[in-house]
């Protein structure tokens, strides 16, 4: 039947209205829905399916209309792309039939299948590829399709291939964003291990942190982390946190090689049990008994050295997908590098204290106890010469109260430099006239400060603090060493700089060795000062006294 000029300008009307609908769907699944649909209405056909083939050639999807759930139910298995299906998967034009099984191609329909007769089938067709086919059968009201039934057929096959392409687009666009959230998810988890496992703290806050994190990420129930003994070949449970606490401590050690926890710390690899209730012997029985159904152990190391084992703990069938067990890998190397770096840390701290006490006792073996024990050897003589000499007796023990106040001012210089002091709320030169005070009551000597308010009033509290530290330790060190009778402190400031001077007239030294005369002292007020843009100068000379320039520039 040949279709009237308007018969055919409303079809391709209709044609054309159905594919601005199309372009309006972006799910794969619905797009294919309605193509099917539009195709079956635009060909009057009883039934309707689409296919659509994956990157290898293979029917991956088959949608129909006209067909009921249940004898869709019934059927018992979908196409396979046999007979016509598979002809025209092959084909590039279409294929048009009065009849079904007079064609040698067809194989017939599995059982259930409803009986069909009529058919047209169109490829759908890119440039390089078939995209999928478009099956129409039993034309309703004729004995075949006609020609403009593939004519019209072919342009929607046309649409269909673009919108199938921008759908496919759109699903590689939604994938890609998924998985650009994952990377951000992960690169956050990340950025706060990174920002958690820093060296200063200590290992109790580490652990507790990172297993805070990562339990957060993979959103389980429970979480541990084993720590192995430097001593021993042996794993202890030193955290846990979330459900079911008892049943995890039930067993708190495990052996190198030793269950999931011994076996990844000894292999140094990721384990993941899926199947807790069949693997209880690699576990603990009161864990899988308390709902547990999966169990992954990450090893914590730092570099070659295994440092732990951190474990967790889920009840829902959802595995530990690969991407996140890859990025616990690299949590697992961050955290035992920080646990193996707060421990170091701990350990220089600690040498650094007996480095300080073995100072602390050299300095008062040959200072106030070689004093102290000159006393004593003056109160030994004057035993002897309290009955000899009465006179020289008395000026013995006079000379030995004489010494012991010194004793006693040394004690105090010694006090002095060691008790750590801030400048809390005070200004600059309210902390100068007290570290002033302080050293004229333990010295005994002359000490002046010059300087006006407004001279520091700009300076910001880590600036004054700077000149605070310096002019203590410049003080401390004339207490000790210099002997003199006089210290002056000056502070004033220039169009670009603020300028301190601490100057005594003890004894002074040789430049060359102020180190070994000032020990740390020297470094710190260097490091302070430079780390804020500035310098430190000292002008000495054995017999001319010591002079402590410190400057900042002026903001």
């Amino acid at each position: 039947m040949t279709l009237s000029c308007e018969d055919l300008q409303a079809r391709l009307l209709a044609l054309h209205r159905a594919n601005l609908e199309l372009i309006k769907d972006v799910s794969l699944e619905t797009l294919l829905k309605r193509i099917a649909q539009v195709a079956k209405e635009q060909a009057n056909a009883k039934y309707a399916a689409l296919a659509v083939l994956d990157e290898q050639g293979r029917m991956s999807e088959f949608i129909t209309v006209g067909m009921s759930d249940a004898q869709i139910k019934h059927i018992p298995h979908k196409p396979k792309g046999l007979g016509i299906l598979g002809a025209l998967m092959g084909a590039e034009e279409p294929i048009r039939l009065s009849e079904i099984s007079d064609d040698p191609r067809s194989i017939g329909f599995p059982k259930h299948h409803p009986n069909m007769h009529t058919f047209l089938g169109v490829p759908i067709l890119t440039a390089n590829r078939q995209l999928g086919q478009i099956y129409l059968t039993d034309k309703i009201g004729a004995d075949r399709f006609s020609e403009e039934d593939e004519q019209i057929i072919q342009m929607l096959a046309g649409y269909a291939a673009a919108a199938i392409q921008n759908a496919r687009l759109y699903d590689n666009l939604k994938e890609r964003d998924i998985a650009l959230t994952q990377r951000s998810e992960d690169l956050a988890l990340l950025n706060d291990i990174a920002a958690t496992l820093v060296p200063n703290l200590g290992i109790d806050e580490i652990v507790n942190k990172t297993l805070a994190l990562v339990m957060d990420y993979l959103h389980v129930e429970a979480g541990e982390i084993f720590l192995l003994d430097e001593d021993t070949e042996t794993l202890h449970l030193v955290l846990h946190r979330g459900e079911a606490a008892q049943a995890f401590w039930t067993r708190s050690r495990f052996r190198l090689g030793e269950g999931f926890v011994g076996r990844s710390a000894k292999n140094n690899e990721t384990l993941v049990g899926k199947a807790l209730s069949q693997e209880m012997h690699d576990l603990r029985p009161a864990v899988v008994e308390a709902g547990f159904r999966q169990f992954a152990c990450i090893p914590l190391t730092a570099g070659e050295k295994m440092i732990g084992v951190l474990g967790a703990a889920k009840r829902g069938d959802n595995p530990f997908d690969q991407r996140s067990v890859q990025l616990l890998s690299a949590v697992g190397n961050w955290a035992g590098l920080a646990i193996e770096n707060s421990r170091m840390h701990t350990d220089a701290q600690r040498l650094a204290v007996l480095e300080e006490r073995e100072r602390i006792g050299m300095d008062m073996h040959d200072g106030v106890i070689q004093s102290v024990f000159g006393v004593g050897l003056l109160l030994e003589n004057v035993r002897l010469l309290m009955d000899e000499d009465p006179d020289q007796a008395k000026k013995g023990i006079q000379r030995a109260i004489d010494g012991l106040n010194q004793s006693i001012r040394d004690l105090r210089t010694y006090i002095l430099d060691l008790r750590p002091r801030q400048l809390g709320e005070e200004n600059l030169m309210v902390g100068l006239r007290r570290l002033i005070t302080e050293y004229r009551v333990n010295t005994l000597a002359e000490a002046m400060l010059t300087g006006k308010e407004k001279d520091v009033a700009f300076l910001s509290q880590q600036e004054a603090l700077i000149f605070f530290h310096i002019c203590q330790e410049a003080l401390a060190n004339t207490a000790k060493h210099a002997r003199a009778k006089r210290v002056s402190v000056s502070i004033w400031t220039t169009p670009d700089r603020i300028l301190m001077e601490v100057q005594d007239n003890g004894k002074g030294f040789a430049l060359d060795k102020m180190s070994v005369t000032l020990g740390h002292g020297l470094s710190n007020m260097h490091r302070r000062i430079r780390n804020a843009g500035g310098e430190v100068e000292i002008v000495s000379a054995p017999g001319e006294g010591t002079t402590v320039l410190a400057w900042l520039p002026r903001k």
